[in-house]
């Protein structure tokens, strides 16, 4: 980012977000404060104090994360009343940090665990969020406002949310780059949970850099890992590409990908192909999604005891306000998950024990660990989404394929890099690690972006056509 005032960056944010969002629809609530905000942030740096490299800079944060300031509402007008009492730990670092709250970003309402035929990007509360670079296609979930208003411009940061594809995905069909994190890197309290053994948050940017550099500020343990994004770190860096089931789905992604392993082992990368990931041929959802449900009905519970202020004790309290708030709630597809997790097992159920111990067997232990260590491998690389769908509101959403089960079951980190538009739409490439490995996935995605740059540039911004 280059050196500007808080409150110039601010305005400028905020004048922006008048001119395009009526078109995108990815900011759902307003800080109203942010430009006074803005402005006691620069009288800090008059003296000469700067709370870090991000000081004074605009962030968007998904609105399913708690703000004692704003409203918190997972996409849900259950919780659109009055805002929580206290700041989630990651946005108390991030106001630490000198970061300015810009405001909150739609979601896929409940982070996209209402219903098996929902539509990414809807929520009650918010609305339709809308693709930036085709007006028509879908802006992902369920960080579906912070990928298109980072894509958009309308702040250079955001944070989303993944339980599995919710940060990838978005970044993906809006062409940004998105750091999913190890889990438990990052504080989950204060945030609206699904799954505790998937959740993280994680940065949302355009650049790794940017990406990396507000991972700092999230992780507050130390660590830089903006200086990792940096070029000329690919040589000898060991990457695999697991073939079977997570290339193939979708030509208009794999070529920018096949592209990228060129470009990768032009820089000195060492690629090794057919890395496959046979844990996961043929397997489907059933272990993770019963896992998923399960850890939702105790989560929610959990969450809602932090704010009475909404007289919602249980899961099967928001089935019921739904029920009777289906004219607005159930307009477009209904609450089945929630209905399953909650008539379904509970934590710690033999169900539950075993349907997690075989999500870690075949995404951690037998899968992305096995393939790493029997290959001496750093990472591996697959593309990420096929091209953004087409935004339906009567039938099913339906995704050809997509890169993050096993990490999502495994709880390990992905870093997605735009790659290149295919008929206008953005593909992307994501790098997949074991735990803790986020600073080498930096590396190397930094080094993939900086080959990219060199030969194509960086991704177009987009033009907002009504039709793609």
């Amino acid at each position: 980012m280059t050196d500007t005032s808080a409150v110039a960056a601010t305005e400028a944010c905020l004048d922006r977000l008048q001119t395009i969002d009526p078109l995108t629809n990815a900011v759902c609530t307003l800080n109203v404060e942010a430009v006074s905000q803005a402005a006691a942030l620069d009288a800090e740096a008059r003296t000469g104090r700067l709370r870090s490299a991000l000081h004074g800079q605009p962030v968007l944060v998904k609105d399913n994360i708690d703000t004692a300031d704003l409203l918190t509402t997972a996409g849900s007008l259950a919780l659109a009343d009055k805002p929580p009492t206290a700041d989630a730990p990651l946005v108390t670092r991030l106001r630490a940090a000198g970061m300015v709250v810009l405001g909150k970003t739609n979601l896929s309402e409940w982070a996209n665990i209402r219903d098996p035929h929902s539509t990414s990007g809807w929520s009650a509360y918010g609305g339709l969020t809308r693709n930036p670079y085709g007006l028509n296609r879908s802006s992902g979930g369920s960080s579906s406002g912070s990928g298109a208003a980072v894509a958009a411009r309308l702040a250079p940061y955001a944070i989303g949310t993944e339980t599995d594809g919710s940060i990838t995905c978005p970044a993906a069909f809006n062409g940004c780059v998105g750091i999913k994190p190890t889990v438990g890197l990052l504080p989950a309290d204060g945030i609206v949970p699904i799954s505790a053994s998937q959740d993280t948050a994680g940065p949302m940017a355009t650049t790794v850099s940017d990406a990396a550099a507000l991972l700092t500020v999230l992780a507050g343990n130390g660590a830089d890992y903006g200086v990792h994004a940096a070029a000329g770190r690919l040589a000898g860096k060991r990457i695999g590409v697991p073939r079977e089931v997570f290339w193939g789905y979708s030509a208009l992604a794999d070529v920018p990908a096949e592209r990228a392993v060129q470009l990768l082992a032009a820089a000195g990368a060492v690629i090794v192909d057919d890395t496959n990931l046979e844990s996961m041929v043929d397997y489907g959802f059933d272990d993770e999604l019963l896992v998923l449900l399960a850890e939702l009905k105790d989560g929610m519970a959990r969450y809602l005891a932090t704010r009475p202020a909404s007289g919602l004790k249980t899961l099967a309290d928001l089935v019921e306000f739904n029920n009777q708030h289906s004219d607005e709630e159930l307009a477009h597809f209904g609450q089945g998950l929630f209905e399953m997790a909650v008539d379904g097992p509970d934590v710690g159920s033999p169900e539950y024990e075993q349907a997690r111990a075989e999500c870690v067997r075949r995404g951690r232990d037998e899968g992305i660990d096995k393939v790493l260590r029997e290959h001496e491998l750093d990472a591996l690389v697959t593309p990420s989404y096929a091209p953004a769908i087409p935004v339906d509101l009567v039938n099913a959403e339906h995704h050809w394929g997509s890169c993050t089960q096993p990490a999502a079951m495994a709880g390990y980190p992905l870093v997605t890099v735009p790659a290149a538009l295919a008929h206008g739409l953005p593909v992307a490439v994501s790098f997949w690690g074991t735990a803790g490995s986020e600073a080498a996935l930096i590396e190397i995605a930094a080094g993939y972006e900086a080959a990219r740059d060199a030969e194509d540039g960086p991704l177009p911004e987009p033009t907002y056509p009504q039709f793609v």
